[in-house]
Parts: structure tokens; sequence; C-alpha cells
């Protein structure tokens, strides 16, 4: 008896142990993935607060945003004025939450006239090929040849001045880039093996299209919508900062913060806070959207 626990015991004390690292490694994986996925629940949060405001804006802040107290002018941020007043005495954070109607409306048509011509010419680029596919992408060479905000900046001069003006501009310079990862992606599903053999079974051309190719399509081009959402509120905001938005004292936030130039050394607020917004909402919709593409990183 006493043999065999002596074996026992000696088998126990050659069993290698596990090495000290691996504990700590799966405890910064896993703090990896928890720190990953609050970031995401933070952006997402974000954004519904900005959606929010935009369609409840007096539930957010039931003040007027156009008329202020001319007694409570450059006012640091307190608990009365959360983000303070500018030079007029208007509530800044309530101009904020009243800006964020139009500023997203412009962004929303923007994403959405990018996302449906811009996956049109992809569609007809990738899917018919040919002489087609070659004058479509020239097109979107040349407009990708263009940074996005000179673009647009040129379009809304020619447009005028206007909310809506200021959409349609911001829109058509983002199609450039709905139409390339589209395409691409019409092009890497049609060499897939189940559409050759739904092919080569006799299926008809349309049904192969609608029901593989479209179908197994779409998903990056909706993940870039998200990416190309952010993108488009500083596009909309720049676009306002430089006075094309809406007439004051209609409240925006790319016009707020151009109305706070001048007050820079005195009331950093005016610029400061209404940007951090700006951020935070584009810094959001980056991340939601590279969730929906299976960022990995």
């Amino acid at each position: 008896m006493s043999d065999i626990l002596t074996r026992e015991v000696g088998l126990e004390a050659r069993v290698p142990a596990a090495p000290p690292t691996a504990r700590p490694r799966r405890s910064r994986r896993l703090g990896r993935v928890i720190l990953k996925n609050i970031w995401l629940a933070i952006s997402i949060v974000v954004l519904l607060l900005a959606v929010g405001f935009a369609l409840f804006p007096s539930g957010f802040a039931s003040g007027d945003p156009r008329n202020g107290v001319p007694a409570d002018k450059l006012q640091g941020p307190s608990a009365a004025h959360w983000f303070g007043t500018d030079n007029i005495g208007r509530d800044l954070y309530t101009r904020v939450v009243h800006g964020a109607g139009l500023s997203l409306t412009a962004t929303l048509m923007a994403v959405g006239i990018a996302l449906v011509v811009g996956s049109l010419i992809g569609l007809l680029s990738g899917a018919v090929g040919g002489v087609l596919d070659a004058v479509l992408m020239r097109i979107v060479d040349v407009m990708l040849s263009i940074p996005a905000l000179l673009l647009s900046l040129a379009l809304v001069t020619a447009l005028g001045f206007g909310t809506i003006n200021v959409a349609i501009a911001v829109g058509v310079s983002l199609i450039a880039n709905f139409a390339r990862v589209m395409r691409s992606e019409v092009l890497r599903v049609r060499q897939s093996l189940y559409v050759e053999a739904a092919y080569a079974s006799g299926v008809r051309w349309y049904d192969v299209f609608r029901r593989h190719i479209l179908r197994n399509s779409y998903a990056p081009v909706i993940a870039l919508a998200a990416v190309e959402f952010g993108m488009a509120v500083l596009a909309v905001s720049s676009l306002s900062f430089l006075g094309f938005g809406a007439v004051p004292p209609t409240p925006e936030w790319g016009s707020m913060i151009s109305e706070g130039r001048s007050f820079l050394a005195t009331a950093w607020w005016m610029t400061t806070l209404p940007g951090l917004v700006i951020v935070a909402v584009v810094l959001s919709a980056h991340r939601i959207g590279h969730a929906i593409d299976g960022d990995k990183s």
C-alpha cells in the first residue's frame, strides 16, 4: 500500500504545472473583449441619444433655442446651463439638442442618396460588366480623384444654400465609395461555386441575381453606410460651418461652432462642447460600422 502511494505521489510530482502566464493571458484577452463590448455599447447609447435629440428635442430641452436672455450672455457651463450660454444669452445645450434635427436629417438624406445611387451603379457595373462596367468605373474614378469635401463644396455652391442642398451635395460626393464596394462584392459573389452551380442547373439569370448575388452582396455596403454616416456628419457640419446650411438663428451643429469662433479666448465652450458632440457621434458611428462588418481587431 505504501508503495502504491509513493508511486502516485511521484506521478503527481512529475505532472508539469500550467505555465504561470496562461491565466494572465486569458484574463487580458477577456478584458479586451469586455472593453470592446463596452465601447460598442457606449457608441450605441450615444447614437440613440443623438437620434432622441433629433426626434424629441422638447423632451430633452424644453427651452427656446432661438431666443436668449441678454443678461445671461457668455456664462460658462453650470447646473443652470449645462453647456453654457452664447454671446446673446441663448442656452447652448438647448441649441445643441434642437440642432440635432437638422444636422442628422441632412446626414441621413446624404447617406440615403449615396447608398441607393452608389449601390445601383455598383450592381450594374459588377453584374453586366463589359463596356458599361468600364464607363461607370471611369466616372467613379473621376469622383474618387476629387476630395469629397471639395466636391461637395463645389456642388453646394452650384445648388445654392439650404439644408437639402447640403444633403444632396454630400450624398453625391459619397456615391463613389458605395459604388466601389458594391461592385467588388458583386464580382466576388459572381465567382462563387454556388452561383456557377445555379447557372449550370438552368436557373434564370434574374433569379440568380436576386436570390444569390444581391442577397450576399449588401452586408459590407450596410457596414459602409454606418461608417459613412459619421463622415457625412462631418461633411454636413463643415458646410454648415462655412455658412451653406440653415439660415441663422436656426440651430445647426456646424453653424454653432462657426458662431463661437470670435469668442474662443473668452468663451471656449461655444465651440468646444458642440464640437465634442460631433466627435462623439462620428466615433460612435465608426465603431458601430466596424462591429457590423465583423471587425475582429
